[in-house]
């Protein structure tokens, strides 16, 4: 019985421990790096990639090819024995064994291994995109539950005082300092302030619902950890949006990728070029044939008649091109335009790119001067509701000014917890662009 219940009080432990699971920030990102279907189709690509390297491979050995075949005649037919024609029966039938190797054919192969090489990089660079994008979405959805946690909180705070509040005007009311309606109008702003708290509430519930889509994980119980994010600094951690771009760059994978763009298009164009010279190829074949008398049997053995019609030859091929009706010609030409669109695409990424980080560090700013601006607020919202407490408390100062005083107090901590959680958020932005960013 005793080890029953010890049983029982470990398996219980286990399971409110799971249950109390908060994820990091960090175990949230590699989570969706895991399960994210769009991950996993762009690793099957890059399995596909992989694949034509292979295929790219084999180009650089020879063929080889075995056949087989037989036929029955009745009648007048040919004797595979004697070599001659006769009226009978005769089954007969051929073995043969090809070979062919490119010996050159203006270096194709080779630029169609390298090909093959750069779409795996290729591939590998997409992978990178579709982790970035998605480890920055869950990194806003991590804040997003972080945001909407400490607005819970602030609405809480402002529900006890209410709470608070309602028992003070209770007692003023009992002893005839205030009227009744001062009291229901106390009551009704707790009222007010729990239906925030709920609002608060189903917030937080749906930043969770959000971030455990996004990770694919069960929405029951789930939560994560805090991070202490504390009062950002007032400096950024940036002089300009050039240094950023400058550092950005060189490690984004779109414009690693567009890069690869040319590089493909450039072996597109040693392609086409190379219909313009000869093809030289090489070839080896061996033969035999038997043949079976069905009325009067075999003459020779089987295998001495293989060996006695045994043959053998080696022979090249050179194929010259002289006239396509300008096929090559306008096949090479389309190959560098190709080259040149890859070109103005590689300009256009790093201009986009260019334009997202400095719209990026203006929004770092902007969201700087919200912050500081929101701080100087709640500062004098607090002094004054400390001050406008003390007043209606002694009875200086109605309720309906009194609520609005804290009310201004309410919405000056919003926007402060507001402003915090969107600079922090635009400040990562920048550090994953400069790659800078950190998940802990």
């Amino acid at each position: 019985m005793k080890t029953k219940l010890l049983l029982f009080a470990v398996l219980f432990t286990a399971t409110a421990t799971f249950s109390q699971k908060k994820w990091t920030l960090k175990e949230c990102v590699n989570e969706a790096l895991e399960k994210n279907i769009s991950i996993q189709q762009n690793k099957l690509s890059l399995e596909l990639a992989k694949k034509d390297v292979e295929i790219a491979k084999g180009n650089f050995l020879p063929n080889l090819n075995a056949s087989t075949g037989g036929n029955l005649n009745f009648g007048s037919g040919f004797d595979y024995v004697t070599q001659n024609r006769v009226s009978t029966s005769i089954f007969g039938g051929s073995v043969s064994l090809s070979a062919g190797y490119t010996v050159f054919n203006g270096y194709r192969n080779t630029n169609t291994f390298k090909q093959a090489q750069l779409g795996v990089e290729s591939s590998l660079l997409d992978l990178q995109k579709i982790e970035n994008d998605i480890s920055l979405f869950v990194v806003n959805g991590y804040l997003n539950i972080l945001f909407a946690k400490e607005n819970l909180n602030a609405v809480k705070v402002q529900y006890d005082i209410s709470k608070k509040q309602i028992k003070a005007a209770e007692d003023r009311f009992n002893s005839g300092v205030i009227a009744k309606g001062e009291l229901l109008n106390t009551q009704s702003t707790a009222a007010t302030d729990l239906q925030s708290v709920i609002t608060q509430e189903n917030a937080l519930d749906i930043a969770l619902l959000n971030l455990a889509q996004l990770i694919q994980v069960p929405i029951e119980n789930f939560d994560v950890a805090s991070i202490d994010v504390g009062t950002p600094s007032s400096d950024l951690l940036y002089k300009n949006s050039n240094s950023v771009f400058d550092k950005s760059v060189q490690r984004m994978p779109e414009i690693a990728r567009a890069k690869l763009a040319i590089d493909n298009a450039d072996l597109n164009i040693k392609i086409s070029e190379s219909y313009f010279l000869p093809t030289v190829s090489a070839s080896a074949g061996l033969s035999t044939n038997y043949g079976y008398n069905l009325k009067t049997g075999p003459n020779t053995a089987f295998f001495n008649q293989l060996n006695d019609n045994l043959g053998y030859g080696l022979g090249f091929n050179i194929s010259i091109p002289i006239f396509n009706r300008f096929q090559t010609r306008n096949g090479v030409a389309k190959s560098k335009i190709n080259k040149e669109i890859f070109e103005t695409r590689l300009e256009s990424e790093k201009l986009s790119l260019k334009q997202t980080i400095e719209q990026a560090f203006l929004d770092v700013k902007s969201a700087l001067k919200t912050f500081e601006a929101a701080k100087i607020s709640l500062e004098a919202q607090q002094e004054a509701f400390k001050n406008a407490k003390e007043r209606y408390n002694f009875g200086a100062m109605t309720l309906f000014d009194f609520d609005q005083v804290r009310n201004r107090l309410v919405n000056a901590k919003a926007a402060m917890i507001r402003s915090k959680y969107d600079y922090v958020f635009k400040t990562k932005v920048l550090q994953f662009y400069s790659g800078d960013l950190v998940l802990e």
